[in-house]
């Protein structure tokens, strides 16, 4: 048994499918079949029941227990020789939110390639939640995400302060309170969120912070019945439409200020929503006994290129 078999085993219990499995591992079906059973005669357990879906015995369970734990070391073995080395090459897999991940990582990975022109960066896109499970498992190395005060076994490191705004044509505000538009924008910097019962709104998804960030600001001012006439998790359509005057949008700010031009920022009214509407964005991996230098460096790196 070697860590090719074993990888070969983590892959066919997460696919349960062994022409599936074969085909992430790019080889036949027929030598996955004949390595799976040469660990089964070594192990002297039954690893799989043989059906479709297939699943794993009790020892099977055991083995990828112990399969994962195996993969973690040698990957932190191998981190750590080549720290030793300075020979950095190897893929940095990078967990964010596919609208924080457009804004932000761009200038970031171009600098990061500069210095390390060996290592490859893998973008995992995905909902907050989503990434939070996925650094626990093992599936990102760094995340950079807006978490909790504290995460088990994970490691926060600041980043940026993130806040999400209220964006509306210039001519949706006007067209819905006339001459009473300045006064209404007032009103809101003041605190004042009535204009929201009458606004139409364009909301991203549940899982998004930007669609929670809404949703709980209507809660609290007590609109039971907001007049929602779309909703995307994709922010960029979100700001397309608002553009177009459809509605007002929920949007970070600092997606807004890459994603439009000056031109089209000028023609967008843009509407704080206080502390709530504020979080921190930081980074998060995992505690080991060893840390690959190269995720410290990808760190420093990005604050260097992100302000505040």
């Amino acid at each position: 048994m070697n860590f090719t078999s074993l990888g070969y085993f983590e892959v066919l219990a997460r696919e349960r499918n062994f022409t599936r499995a074969a085909e992430k591992l790019h080889i036949t079906q027929q030598s996955l079949s004949s390595n799976i059973a040469k660990m089964e005669r070594e192990l002297g357990c039954q690893l799989i029941v043989r059906h479709v879906p297939l699943d794993l015995t009790y020892a099977g369970e055991v083995l990828l227990r112990y399969a994962a734990t195996f993969r973690e070391e040698r990957d932190q073995m191998l981190q750590e020789f080549a720290d030793i080395s300075q020979n950095q090459r190897g893929i940095l897999r990078i967990g964010i939110a596919y609208t924080r991940g457009r804004t932000i990582l761009p200038d970031v990975i171009l600098e990061f390639q500069k210095r390390f022109p060996l290592i490859q960066v893998q973008l995992v896109e995905d909902s907050n939640d989503v990434l939070h499970r996925k650094l626990i498992d093992g599936d990102v190395d760094l995340a950079i995400a807006n978490f909790s005060d504290s995460l088990p076994g994970i490691t926060l490191h600041e980043f940026y302060r993130e806040e999400v705004v209220l964006l509306v044509a210039r001519g949706l505000f006007e067209s819905l309170y006339g001459d009473e538009a300045d006064k209404r924008v007032r009103l809101f910097e003041e605190g004042d969120y009535s204009a929201l019962a009458d606004c139409p709104l364009i909301l991203g998804g549940m899982d998004d912070l930007d669609g929670q960030i809404a949703r709980n600001v209507l809660k609290r001012e007590g609109i039971a019945h907001p007049h929602i006439v779309a909703s995307s998790s994709n922010a960029e359509t979100q700001l397309a439409l608002a553009i177009r005057g459809v509605g007002a949008c929920f949007c970070p700010v600092i997606l807004a200020r890459a994603a439009l031009t000056e031109e089209q920022l000028s023609s967008l009214i843009t509407l704080h929503l206080g502390e709530t509407a504020r979080y921190r964005i930081r980074f998060g991996y995992q505690d080991r006994s060893y840390q690959w230098s190269v995720i410290e460096a990808f760190m420093d790196v990005a604050k260097q290129i992100v302000h505040d």
